[in-house]
């Protein structure tokens, strides 16, 4: 069971130290929070590094379903099984634990046959090092056949999630990933809910100089969603967050988190206020009107 918001570490060790990334910890347990989404790329490995530390002074380990990845490299993508157990068992010594809640592959590989893939996730549950296991970034049929495989003989541990990027922005999950997952018994966790950052609505009039958009190396990653078409989406969005008296962030927050198949969004905030105003969107419901009224304006 995991709470109906995640953490996501992605920016711990690269741009968030450890003094901000133990107050946002503290924030999001005092809050209810308890999964915490990192992956052994994040931060060349600091991000499994700091979250260890905080396990350890900030907050009870027993407190936090601990989540992380591997099968990104420099080099590209690897789910070889020798590659994915030697990789779990650096992330274990990084975040000083036996074990790992959530092990997630972070992308298809389809260099590697799903069999030795999924055999390697066999054998972290079988061996302690993982209590559950998932995907990120997998395709509908991606994860259909990963999923397939897993039930189609006994002792092979099943699925539990399947980890993509899913917000108003991009509802591409929609046509293949939340029907694969629905019927798999799959849960999402959705990272990117908020657009990358537009849907919070802060790149309407410009780009502010703090914002990812302002730094080169970001800057690709933003740009897909600054055209017209996500304009009028920010739009509908700051219109509907006028109406109820909240901030834009948790209208969009709100709208992922109860999409059908999502289990939970993933926010990753490089301040502890940015977190408190996501905090915020768990105790909103959005009116079945406004809900309708998102979904016209963002089905493309």
């Amino acid at each position: 069971m995991v709470s109906r918001l995640g953490l996501g570490t992605m920016t711990w060790g690269e741009g968030t130290g450890p003094e901000e990334a133990a107050a946002q910890l503290a924030e999001f347990v005092d809050a209810g929070g308890n999964l915490v989404d990192t992956a052994d790329v994040y931060g060349g490995g600091r991000s499994e590094q700091i979250l260890g530390q905080l396990l350890r002074t900030v907050v009870d380990r027993d407190d936090i379903v601990v989540a992380t990845k591997a099968g990104v490299t420099p080099r590209g993508y690897d789910s070889s099984r020798r590659h994915l157990l030697a990789a779990l068992d650096r992330s274990l010594d990084r975040l000083c634990l036996d074990h790992v809640d959530l092990w997630q592959v972070h992308a298809h590989d389809p260099a590697t046959p799903y069999e030795e893939t999924m055999a390697a996730l066999d054998e972290a549950v079988s061996s302690g090092r993982a209590r559950y296991v998932g995907v990120s970034n997998y395709g509908g049929w991606q994860l259909a056949t990963a999923a397939t495989w897993q039930r189609a003989w006994p002792g092979r541990q099943p699925l539990v999630s399947d980890q993509v990027e899913y917000s108003l922005l991009q509802r591409d999950p929609e046509r293949e990933v939340v029907p694969a997952a629905l019927d798999s018994g799959t849960s999402v966790l959705a990272w990117s809910p908020l657009g990358r950052g537009v849907l919070t609505g802060k790149y309407r009039n410009a780009i502010p100089a703090d914002s990812r958009a302002a730094r080169d190396r970001l800057e690709d990653f933003v740009a897909p969603y600054l055209g017209e078409q996500s304009a009028r989406i920010v739009e509908s969005v700051a219109t509907a967050a006028d109406g109820l008296g909240v901030t834009p962030l948790a209208v969009a927050l709100a709208w992922v988190r109860d999409q059908p198949g999502v289990a939970a969004p993933l926010v990753g905030a490089r301040t502890t206020a940015q977190l408190r105003a996501a905090l915020q969107a768990e105790e909103l419901t959005l009116p079945d009107e406004i809900r309708d009224a998102l979904d016209d304006v963002s089905d493309v």
